[in-house]
Order: structure tokens, then C-alpha cells, then sequence
């Protein structure tokens, strides 16, 4: 039907109960009334009106009877009683007396045939159309074992047993730890176990996917229960969090991988962005790098806050013009002026001229050469796009008058044993010594690994998975700190914000990660066991350590600049060494670039490095 037909039944059902509800109250009360008197006359004709207007107040002509619930229930519920307290009242106005008993009879029958009028439809359509189509598709469709009798998982039923013809899906049974709950059927579904017996369950139920619906889960529990259902052969996704359901984001049946940022080991850190507005809402803003991972997204979260102008600076044509196209896919009905500019940081008059041109009020630099390996066989090129680049960049931003710098850095500029992680630091002292002069602020961001990077161990896994191993990891025992691309990018506009000059900023980042269980889990979550998909140590690679630090032990501030933020303190800055280099390093050997850039990152002076440093 309609919406008008089916009002207009729905009137007419709802009008027939009403009145059958009090005349059958009169005849069971046997009250001291005529049937047709003034007094039963005037209350029938209250409550019907009273009661279509209730009706309408709480909505009961435009719900959906099929999918009515204790919601449907709770507003018929309200509706009956304030139309029976309209006829109280009238009667006690208009006849000096309220027949108590007869309005409580005429409530509960009133309240039986509405209600059951409702839910008499929702029971018959699960019936009649249910069965026949659970029967028709039951053969197609996947068995499901739900983790979490809650009320995400009783959600998630509801919504595939409402819909069937949509879901692929058909929920077997729930699986909780919640001792109240074991045996017990919710919507028709039984609680048969604990998270424990998972994989005993499966086999027994032929369970084809299990679906993680407790979103209140910490990322150590989350682990356990995907190292439980990674042994089984069923797929395994988990339920979209219940805050993006709320707002609309994502329904309930959408589920979604488990990934690896699920099983850090630690909450990711949200940090204010609301503080960081004021100084880059309506301003101008360039980023290096604009075409990166970290570069990217930095812009995505930089448009949240509407700049005049967002300047997108790379030497890659093809990443900045899809960031570009992205952008203004995401933002098309802002005022933000989206500019391309292809560069090299290399080239210092078009640096130069492109700061002048625009006039940036805050720069970030995620601009850089960060392949361990790479660098360490191609020393001379670490040094022209990290050193030279940020040099170019930094006293550009100087001659434009830039409010606020923001270099991009890394753990593995802390007692640095690789040519990257040497560029890196040296790029952290000429910001330093930029700002020792500069009426720019200069700070630096560092932070550890970044997940799903360009460069990084995940991608690198995933393809090794694909093509049925081994995966490849250097040594047992190496540790790495792990954030996800959006927690780094926070992490660095926040900094600008708090940027009083030459500060290096430190993220808490948590316990750190061994590489093997990252690869162990990554394996897993790809569907495979160990058996099948082996794990291969190949040895340290040239320049890597074992673990990387934040801070050297010179460097750390104990107290928190902002939640989970730390700062480390200004170290002395021998530019002039820097300045040598610049110098010499396209006449020297592999060996001896190594060895050059090791000794200025970590502040030590060799007889060899001596007689370098005089050419």
C-alpha cells in the first residue's frame, strides 16, 4: 500500500479498536451504564479523538510495523495511556466522576489490540515471506558466527533478519564471554560458547565467516580474539564502530577487514585539532611533498579548516596532480584555492620564487629521501634532497617572512647508524640554526613508522603474501614504533600550533612492535597460517639497528607540552661543519660520504673527518 491507503487503514483499524475497547470494557465491568447513554457517548468519542491525535504525535501512522521493536512498543504505549487520561479528565470535568475501573479495563484491551494489531503484521510478514525467502536463498548464502552478544551484535542481526534479500548472510549463532548470556536464543539466535571455542564451533556449525561485533574492544583484545579465528578457515571481517553507524557513515552489514592499525597494541592518539585553527583557517599554507603519504594527508586534514590558499608543492607530476584532483573532489564547495607547483627542492631560485609568489603563512615539509637501503648505496642523493632540499626550503621560507615552519622527521635521526637517519638529523640542525636568526618559527616533528606508507613493511608484506611467501623479515628481535598516516599528519599541524622555534616535538608512541608479529598478524589477517605462508630471516641490512629511539638521553623534556606530546631540548649546532659539507660531498667516495654524514649527525670529530672537513 501507499502512504495514503495506508494511513487511511490504519485510521479506520485504529478507530474500530478504540471503540470495540470501551464497549467490551462497559460489558466485562459491568459498570452502571447504559450503552448508549451521554456518559459512554462522550468518553468514546474523547478517547478516539484523543487517541488519533496521539497517534500522530508519536509518529505510529509512519513507522514501519515489519521491523517494530521495544521503540514501536514504548510510543504505543504512550499514546494509549494519555488518550485514556483525556477521557479521565473529560469525564471528571464533564460528569463530576471518573470511572476508574472501566478506563482501566478499556487501557489494557486497548493496548492488547493496538499493540498486537501491529505486531500480529510483523509476525504474519515473517511468516508468510520470511520463511519463503530464508528457504529460497538458504542454499546461497554464508553461515555466520557473530563474537559479541551486545548490543552491536543483536543490532547486526536485526538488520540481516529485517532485510534478507540484501545479505549474503545468514546469522548461525553468537559466540560471548559474558557468562549471563550462554544459552540463551537473542532474535532466534543462540549463545552456544565462549570467544574460546571458536574454532571447535566452526567446524561444527560449518561456519563460512565469523564477524567481531564488540566495538568497545582494546587492540590487545582484538588481537587475541583474530589470533583465535585465524586458525579457523572461516573469513573474517569486523563491525564498523557505532559512532559512524549513528552519523550515517557506514550501515550495519558493512563490514570491514581487520587491519593492521587494529592490533598496534595501543589506542591511537586523537589530538585537538580544534586549537590548531586559528593559525590556518583563512591563511595560506604550502606543503613539500604534497604528493607523499604523510604530504597528502597532511593536506586532507590542513582543508578541514577551510585556508585562503593551499599551496601543493612536489617534484612528481602525477602524484600531485591525483592529491590535487582529490582535494577539490572532497572540498568542491569551499573557498579554498587549490595551487599546483612542480619543483625541486634542489633548485633553490624556483624555491625561492615560488615562496615569493605566494607568501605562505605556514609551511610543512614532508618532503625527503627515506629508503634505508636506497640511501645508504646512494649517499650523495640523501644529501641533496634532504639536506640541500630543507636548507633551500628553510631560507626560502625566511627571505618570504613564513610565520611557522614545520620540518617532517624521524626516530631514525636519534644516534643515527644509516645515511638516511644522518640527513635526517643534519636537516634537524639546519632548522635549528635557521631559527637561531630567523623571525620564522623552525620546530621538527619526529615520529616512528609509518603504516601503510609508501616504503613501509605492510605493503611489502601483503605482496609477498600474494605471491605465496616467504615474507621477508631482517631479524627476530627487531623492534619498530608504528602510527597510522592520519596520527602523523595530526601530529605535525599540531606541532605548528604549539611552535615557539626550535623545538623538536616526540609523540608517545607506546610500547614498540616487533617486525616478526607484525608479519605474524599481517599473515593472518590475509587468511593463511603460518605453515603455509613461512617467515624468512634475512639478516640486518646495511645502516639498520635493532631498535630505533625518540630521544637521545640529552634530549628529553619529562613533562608533556600537550596529551601524549613530549619536546626535546635544543642541542648545541656546529653549522659550519654543515656548510663544509655542502662543500665536498660531490667529490667524495661512497665510503667516505658515509662516514662524513655519520660523524656530523652524531656530533663526532675523527682525525679522517678532519682532513675532509679542510678541503
Amino acid at each position: 500500500m501507499g502512504y495514503k491507503q495506508r494511513l487511511a487503514f490504519l485510521t479506520l483499524v485504529d478507530s474500530l479498536i478504540v471503540i470495540l475497547a470501551i464497549f467490551i470494557g462497559r460489558s466485562l465491568v459491568v459498570a452502571p451504564l447504559d450503552t448508549f447513554s451521554l456518559t459512554m457517548i462522550v468518553t468514546s468519542g474523547t478517547l478516539l479523538v484523543s487517541h488519533h491525535l496521539f497517534a500522530i504525535r508519536y509518529k505510529l501512522y509512519k513507522k514501519a510495523w515489519e521491523y517494530a521493536s521495544v521503540g514501536e512498543l514504548i510510543s504505543i504505549t504512550k499514546s494509549i495511556t494519555l488518550s485514556v487520561t483525556v477521557a479521565a479528565v473529560v469525564q471528571w470535568s464533564t460528569f463530576g466522576h471518573a470511572y476508574a475501573r472501566l478506563l482501566v479495563v478499556t487501557w489494557m484491551l486497548h493496548l492488547l489490540c493496538i499493540g498486537g494489531s501491529r505486531f500480529c503484521w510483523r509476525v504474519t510478514r515473517s511468516l508468510l515471506f520470511g520463511n519463503q525467502e530464508e528457504q529460497k536463498q538458504e542454499g546461497e548464502k554464508q553461515r555466520l558466527l557473530i563474537v559479541g552478544a551486545g548490543a552491536a551484535g543483536t543490532m547486526l542481526v536485526r538488520q540481516l533478519m529485517s532485510d534478507p534479500s540484501n545479505s549474503q548472510l545468514v546469522p548461525v549463532a553468537f559466540v560471548d564471554d559474558k557468562l549471563a548470556k550462554l544459552h540463551l536464543d537473542i532474535m532466534g539466535v543462540p549463545v552456544i560458547g565462549r570467544i574460546t571455542d571458536i574454532g571447535r564451533l566452526v567446524e561444527e556449525h560449518q561456519i563460512e565467516c565469523i564477524v567481531i561485533a564488540i566495538p568497545s574492544l582494546n587492540s590487545q583484545r582484538l588481537k587475541a580474539i583474530v589470533e583465535i579465528c585465524s586458525k579457523t578457515n572461516a573469513r573474517m571481517q569486523i563491525m564498523p564502530k557505532l559512532e559512524d553507524i549513528a552519523i550515517g557513515k557506514v550501515s550495519v552489514s558493512q563490514f570491514r577487514d581487520v587491519q593492521v592499525e587494529d592490533l598496534l597494541g595501543r589506542e591511537p592518539v586523537e589530538l585537538d585539532l580544534g586549537k590548531i585553527s586559528s593559525y590556518i583557517t583563512d591563511k595560506v599554507v604550502l606543503v613539500t611533498g604534497a604528493g607523499g603519504s604523510i604530504g597528502s594527508e597532511v593536506c586532507r586534514q590542513i582543508s578541514k579548516f577551510n585556508p585562503r590558499k593551499l599551496v601543493l608543492l612536489g617534484h612528481g607530476e602525477n602524484s600531485i596532480y591525483s592529491i590535487e584532483i582529490e582535494l577539490k573532489a572532497l572540498y568542491p564547495n569551499t573557498d579554498i584555492q587549490f595551487y599546483t607547483e612542480i619543483a625541486d627542492l634542489q633548485d633553490e631560485k624556483k624555491i625561492i620564487a615560488i615562496m615569493e609568489e605566494h607568501r605562505p603563512d605556514v609551511v610543512y615539509h614532508a618532503a625527503a629521501h627515506k629508503h634505508v637501503p636506497l640511501m645508504q648505496r646512494n649517499p650523495e642523493e640523501a644529501v641533496k634532497n634532504n639536506v640541500i632540499g630543507t636548507l633551500n626550503a628553510s631560507r626560502a621560507a625566511s627571505l618570504a617572512g613564513v610565520g611557522t615552519f614545520v620540518m617532517v622527521s624521524t626516530d631514525k635521526a636519534v644516534n643515527p647508524t644509516s645515511v638516511m637517519g644522518s640527513t635526517k638529523r643534519i636537516a634537524e640542525m639546519i632548522i635549528q640554526h635557521m631559527d637561531g636568526f630567523s623571525q620564522t618559527k623552525f620546530v621538527a616533528v619526529r615520529f616512528g613508522n609509518v603504516l601503510g606508507s609508501r616504503g613501509s613493511v605492510i605493503p611489502l608484506f601483503r605482496k609477498q603474501i600474494e605471491k605465496g611467501g616467504p615474507v621477508t623479515v631482517t631479524h627476530p628481535e627487531m623492534v619498530r614504533y608504528f602510527m597510522t598516516i592520519p596520527e602523523a599528519s595530526r601530529l605535525v599541524i599540531q606541532a605548528g600550533a604549539l611552535a615557539r622555534g626550535g623545538e623538536i616535538f616526540v609523540l608517545d608512541m607506546g610500547e614498540p612492535v616487533r617486525i616478526v608479529d607484525l608479519a605474524k598478524n599481517v599473515i593472518r589477517m590475509s587468511g593463511y597460517s603460518l605453515e603455509e605462508i613461512p617467515i624468512e630471516f634475512t639478516g640486518m641490512r646495511p645502516g639498520e639497528k635493532l631498535y630505533e629511539e625518540l630521544l637521545k638521553e640529552n634530549e628529553v623534556h619529562d613533562v608533556q607540552v600537550f596529551p601524549k606530546i613530549y619536546i626535546g631540548k635544543s642541542t648545541e649546532v656546529n653549522y659550519g661543519r654543515i656548510e663544509r659539507l655542502l662543500q665536498v660531498y660531490s667529490s667524495l667516495s661512497v665510503i667516505e660520504l658515509r662516514e662524513l654524514l655519520l660523524n656530523i649527525a652524531n656530533n663526532r670529530m675523527e682525525p679522517n673527518t678532519k682532513s675532509v672537513l679542510s678541503v
